[in-house]
Order: C-alpha cells, then structure tokens, then sequence
C-alpha cells in the first residue's frame, strides 16, 4: 500500500524521477503494471507501468542505469540488510521501514517537527556507509507529534496520553481480515504501543550535535483497529507545563507552520495543522484528504479537569499518505533543499 503511493507521488514530481520499481524475485523481469494489482484510488501511473520491476538489490539497480536516493516500503527483516547495503554503496535511503529507526545515528524525521535531526547522518560515516538511511516515524507516531510540537514549544509538556481508532490500511491489503474488522473493533495492535512511545520522545527530543537526547515528559498509548479504510484517528490528552485555554492552545496550533512551509516544498500542505471548530470533526471520511492528505486535522480541543493544566483534543491523519509514502518524500524534499542529497 505504501509503496503504490510512493510510485504515485513520485511519477510526476518537480524534483525526482522515477527511475526504478523493486521487488521479490517473484515479480523481478515483469513490468510493474503484470507485478502489482493497484489497490489504491485512480489509475496506475502509465510511465509507472511500462517499468521493469528488477530485484532489490544494489546490483540490479545499477543495471538499470542507478539511482540517486532509494525510498523503501519494505517489510522490516528485509529492510535490516538492503538499506544497509544502498547505504553503504553510497545510496541514500529514505525508509518507511521500522528497522533503524531507533537506531542513535538515524533520525525518525518528520520535516515540520525535527528537521534539524538531520544532521545525525553524518554519524552513519562510522559504519562505513558512503551515504545514510533516514527513517519515517509509525504512521500514529506522525500524526501524533504534528499536533503535540507547537503545544510543546508553546506551553511545555509533562504527559502525554493518546488513544487511537486505526484504518485497517495501516495493516497493507490482507493485514485484517474482513470477517475479523467488519462490524467490531480490536484493541490491540501488536508492537504499536511500544513504537508510538518511544519514537514520540525520540522525534520530540533534542538533537545535541552528536546524538539525540529524547524527551523527557512520559508518552502512554492504547492503539486500537477500527473498520475505517484510511485515516488514523486519535483522542490525545496532555498535560502542560503552563497552563493553557482551549482558545489559547487553537490559535497556536492554527499557526503553526514548518520549514517545509517556509521552504515551500512541493509535497509540504500550506497549513499542516487544520483546526475545525465543528463539535462532531475530525472525522476520517471527510477529512483524511485535508491537505492532500498531507495535513494533520485537529478538533474539540477542550480542557481536560482530570489532569493538571490539562488540554484535550482529536487530531486525525491520512495514515499511508501523510503518515508514511507522503511524509518520506517531503522528508526527501527537505534533503535536496538543505543540500543533504
């Protein structure tokens, strides 16, 4: 699912060019249009299509003429041994993958909140790497620290606690089956919690120079599947440092904006926080697009009683596009822009 919305994005993309489609050895010499059974809205890319899928290796890659960055959707004991081997053959990689993320040299880079992250790479040198891997946070993860960083920058954080509703695309086509989602919620996702706590505090922590010190505020998740097809939605309550007004904590939030703004980045949203006034939104059917799909929609920000200068609030995003394919190339985008690649 990720990597047909990666072939999309970048089929007709002001800075990239499609170059080459891997896979398994079972679909390797097919062209991509007889590989994969398009799952995702619109048609297949026509150039896309016409591509020879080749194997993902360094070797085949270089047959079909190279490439200057390598975006993987790969399954995670995959991707442990290819990106290593793009990295180290001088191909930089930026993954979706969950291997290296909580790596100390990688960074979990999401290009609004952490973007000065980056300079962590130069540390991969180390491995013997001519170039780097970056990684994209979990697809909740994402959507979680787009809200949370101008909270934190404007009023401190002291807890986090987020309970999440799961599109059933977060687990790729046959992940759920229809007979275990259909007309029920489950309430566990394996592996997910422990991800969203602790990439949390690594993207929110502070880049020292020479490794990158976590937050230090406490982030507890419950992470559950809904019968929703795209869109995470999330409740999440925060307590403050300083205390705060619903009204104060919106106004901050609507403000928001980026480097990828600033820089204006092809695949950046103009806002990528929207607030909605609306007591019954965000809702994933009719917000998960706001932005492209690239923004995160925030709403019923509310004060929380039970917690000290507690805030409270729903904040909902398009999982595969803003919460994985998407945020990996704004993430590349920033990379050209800041002359990292």
């Amino acid at each position: 699912m990720v990597g047909q919305r990666l072939v999309k994005l970048l089929s007709h993309h002001e800075y990239f060019e499609l170059a080459v489609v891997a896979a398994s050895p079972s679909s390797a010499g097919k062209k991509y249009r007889e590989a994969a059974h398009w799952y995702i809205e619109g048609s297949m890319p026509e150039k896309a299509a016409e591509l020879r899928v080749v194997e993902t290796t360094v070797e085949a890659v270089k047959r079909e003429g190279g490439v200057d960055v390598a975006f993987s959707a790969l399954p995670a004991d995959v991707a442990l041994k290819v990106e290593a081997e793009f990295a180290k053959e001088g191909v930089p990689v930026v993954s979706d993958a969950s291997s290296y993320r909580m790596e100390p040299d990688v960074p979990i880079l999401v290009a609004e909140v952490n973007p000065e992250h980056l300079g962590v790479v130069k540390l991969q040198s180390k491995r013997g790497w001519k170039s780097f891997i970056v990684t994209n946070p979990n697809c909740t993860t994402t959507v979680l620290v787009m809200a949370l960083k101008p909270i934190i920058d404007e009023f401190g954080v002291k807890k986090v606690l987020v309970s999440t509703m799961q599109a059933v695309s977060g687990a790729g086509w046959s992940g759920v089956p229809s007979m275990a989602i259909l007309d029920n919620v489950i309430p566990y996702i394996a592996k997910e919690e422990e991800k969203v706590q602790a990439e949390s505090l690594k993207i929110l922590g502070t880049f020292t120079g020479d490794s990158i010190k976590p937050a230090e505020f406490k982030v507890s998740a419950s992470c559950h599947r809904v019968h929703v097809l795209d869109g995470h939605t999330e409740a999440v309550f925060v307590e403050l440092k300083r205390g705060a007004s619903a009204q104060e904590v919106a106004e901050v939030l609507r403000k928001f904006k980026g480097k990828p703004q600033e820089l204006k980045l092809p695949t950046a949203p103009p806002q990528p926080i929207v607030v909605k006034d609306e007591p019954d939104r965000p809702q994933p059917r009719f917000d998960r697009y706001e932005g492209g799909g690239m923004a995160v929609v925030v709403g019923r920000i509310r004060e929380d009683p039970a917690l000290d200068n507690g805030i409270k609030f729903v904040v909902l995003g398009h999982n595969t596009i803003r919460g994985a394919a998407g945020n990996a190339v704004l993430n590349a985008e920033l990379m050209v822009k800041e002359g990292v690649i």
